[in-house]
C-alpha cells in the first residue's frame, strides 16, 4: 500500500505538528518521531511510531500499548459470491467485510481515504468480549490495557478514513468512560471533542448490581476537524408566536439584556452602555440578580437596532425594559439543539426484540443496539447520501438504521460493515440479517419470519467480502487480487502490476528487496 503508506504518514506526521503547537511534545523529540515515521516500511509501523508521541502531559493518562501481530502475508479483499446479492443494479450497493478490522480498515483506506462521513463503533468492553482477539493477540489477558491497545491502531485508521466534515460515536459503559475518552482525545484532539451523550439503554431490573441499578451507557461523539456541523432539528415557525403587530408586519419581542449565564457587566464590560427610552431617558441592561447587567448586541448593532426602529419598549412601574423586534417570516424554520440524555429514543430490550422478529428465536445475540439510536446519530450527524462505517459492527443494527433511514427520508447513505466471523457471527447472523431486512426474504428462499409479515424489504444491494491471505513471493497477488473491489476499473496487465505494487506492502516490499 505504497500510496497509502504515503498518505497515513503525512496524515501522521501533521498531528506531530499539532502536537507541536499544543505544547504536547517537544520539538526535538518531534523532528525524530517525523524521521523515524519517514522511514517505516508499513502503516503498522507508521502507526507504533507517531504513538511513542502521545507524551500524555496534560491527563497524565497511560496505559500498556502493544503491537498487533504481522503476519508476511498480503491481506486482502475476495468477494463471497454466496453472501452477496443484486436486487436492483441501479439501486445502491451496501458492503459488509468479514475478517479481522484492523485488516479491513488498511484495505478500506485504499478506497475510502478521508471519504467516510460517519462511523458508530460499539466496541468490546465487557467481561471476556475481546474473545478470539485477546487470545491471539495478547495470550488471552483480558483487561482495559488490551480494550485500549487494541482500540488506538483501529482508531488512527479511522482517522484517516474520516473526512474533514466527519464524525465518529463510540458507545462505552461506565467502568471504560473515562479510559476511552482519554484515548480518543489523544487521537482525534480533544479541540475535536463534541460531546458526551448518555443513553438510557434499560427500564428497571439490574436489582443484581452492586451498587446502583444501572440503566445507561455513554456515547462519545468526536469530530474529525472543526468542519464539522450537527445538524440541529428544523420546525417550522408558527405565525401565531408572533403576537405583535407594526406597520413592518407581525412579530415577537426577544429581551435585549442578556439572561443566564455570563449576564453581568463584568462579563462583557463593553456591552453595558445606555440606550434612550421613550421618555428620553438613559436606561442600562439589568442582570438577573438586580445588579449591572449587559445587552446580548453590542454598540453598533444596537445603533442599527434604535435607528431602524427595531426596538420594543415595554414599562414596568418606573422602569423601561427594551426588546428586539423580530418579524415573521414565511417558511423560517427555527433550530432545536438536542439533549445530552438520550431518554426516551429505545432500549436494549427493543434491540432484542428486533431481532427475534428477524430470526423467530430469542437472545441469539447479547445486548444488541437498537435500530433507533443508531437512526439517531445518522440523521443529525450526516447529510443524506452519508457513507457509514462501523467496523464492529456484531449483528448489523447500523446497516438497519442506514436502510431504514433511507427509507424515512429519500436518502442514499452507504453503510460498510467489518465484522469477524468468531463463533459464526458474521455468517450466521450479520448476513442473514442483511439478507432477510433488504430482501424480505432467507438465503434459502423462505419468507416466513416475523419481521417480514410487519414491515416491507428495505432494498440495496449487497456486497459481501472476505478477507483473504496470499504469499507475496510469487505472481498470485496480480491475478488474485481484484482492483474492482476497490473502485477501480478493470485494468490492463501492467497497469494491473503498477496498482497492486503501489497498494499492496507486502509485494512492494518484496519487489524492491529483488
Amino acid at each position: 500500500m505504497a500510496n497509502e503508506i504515503k498518505k497515513v504518514k503525512n496524515d501522521l506526521i501533521s498531528e506531530i505538528d499539532k502536537r507541536i503547537t499544543d505544547k504536547i511534545i517537544e520539538k526535538t523529540n518531534a523532528d525524530l518521531l517525523k524521521k523515524l515515521i519517514e522511514q517505516a516500511e508499513t502503516i503498522n509501523e507508521a502507526i507504533m511510531i507517531a504513538e511513542l508521541g502521545t507524551t500524555y502531559k496534560r491527563t497524565g493518562f497511560h496505559f500498556d500499548k502493544r503491537l498487533e501481530k504481522m503476519t508476511d502475508t498480503i491481506k486482502y479483499f475476495k468477494k463471497n459470491e454466496k453472501l452477496s446479492f443484486v436486487q436492483n443494479k441501479k439501486a445502491l450497493t451496501h458492503k459488509l467485510i468479514i475478517g479481522d478490522n484492523y485488516d479491513g480498515l488498511l484495505n478500506l483506506l485504499i478506497e475510502y481515504h478521508q471519504k467516510i462521513d460517519v462511523i458508530y463503533i460499539d466496541p468490546p468492553y465487557g467481561k471476556d468480549s475481546m474473545g478470539e482477539f485477546a487470545k491471539t493477540n495478547y495470550e488471552n489477558a483480558i483487561t482495559r490495557d488490551n480494550l485500549l491497545s487494541m482500540l488506538y491502531p483501529r482508531l488512527v485508521l479511522a482517522r484517516q478514513l474520516l473526512s474533514d466534515n466527519g464524525v465518529i460515536f463510540c458507545s462505552i459503559d461506565d467502568k471504560n468512560q473515562a479510559y476511552v475518552k482519554g484515548l480518543f482525545d489523544e487521537v482525534f484532539e480533544e479541540s475535536n471533542f463534541v460531546g458526551t451523550l448518555i443513553w438510557r439503554k434499560k427500564e428497571g431490573g439490574g436489582q443484581a448490581d452492586a451498587y446502583f441499578v444501572t440503566e445507561h451507557e455513554y456515547v462519545i461523539a468526536y469530530a474529525k476537524s472543526e468542519n464539522f456541523k450537527w445538524l440541529d432539528e428544523e420546525i417550522p415557525v408558527e405565525e401565531a408566536e408572533f403576537n405583535k403587530e407594526d406597520e413592518n408586519g407581525k412579530f415577537t419581542a426577544v429581551k435585549l439584556a442578556k439572561w443566564g449565564n455570563t449576564a453581568r457587566r463584568e462579563d462583557r464590560p463593553k456591552m453595558y452602555f445606555p440606550i434612550k427610552s421613550p421618555d428620553g431617558k438613559n436606561v442600562h441592561p439589568i442582570a438577573p440578580d438586580g445588579g449591572d447587567g449587559r445587552w446580548r448586541v453590542g454598540k453598533k448593532r444596537m445603533d442599527i437596532l434604535v435607528e431602524k426602529n427595531l426596538i420594543f419598549w415595554k414599562k414596568k412601574g418606573e422602569k423601561w425594559i427594551a426588546y428586539e423586534k423580530v418579524y415573521f417570516s414565511e417558511g423560517e424554520v427555527k433550530k432545536i439543539k438536542e439533549r445530552s440524555i438520550l431518554f426516551d429514543i429505545a432500549t436494549t430490550a427493543d434491540g432484542t426484540n428486533e431481532l427475534t422478529q428477524i430470526f423467530g428465536k430469542k437472545d441469539i445475540f447479547g445486548n444488541p443496539k437498537p435500530t433507533e439510536l443508531i437512526k439517531f446519530f445518522l440523521q443529525y450527524g450526516a447529510k443524506q447520501d452519508a457513507v457509514t462505517l462501523d467496523f464492529f459492527a456484531g449483528s448489523g443494527t447500523t446497516a438497519q438504521a442506514v436502510l431504514s433511514l433511507n427509507n424515512d427520508d429519500g436518502g442514499t447513505r452507504q453503510y460498510i460493515l467489518v465484522t469477524n466471523d468468531e463463533n459464526g457471527i458474521a455468517q450466521g447472523i450479520t448476513s442473514k440479517r442483511l439478507k432477510r431486512v433488504m430482501t424480505g426474504e432467507c438465503y434459502d428462499g423462505t419468507k416466513d419470519f416475523m419481521w417480514n409479515k410487519e414491515n416491507k424489504p428495505l432494498r440495496d444491494n449487497l456486497d459481501v467480502y472476505d478477507i483473504a491471505t496470499v504469499a507475496p513471493y510469487s505472481d498470485k497477488p496480480f491475478t488474485q487480487i481484484d482492483e474492482t473491489l476497490y473502485g477501480q476499473e478493470k485494468l490492463g496487465v501492467k497497469e494491473k502490476i503498477k496498482w497492486v505494487c503501489e497498494n499492496f506492502e507486502g509485494t512492494q516490499k518484496n519487489l524492491e528487496d529483488k
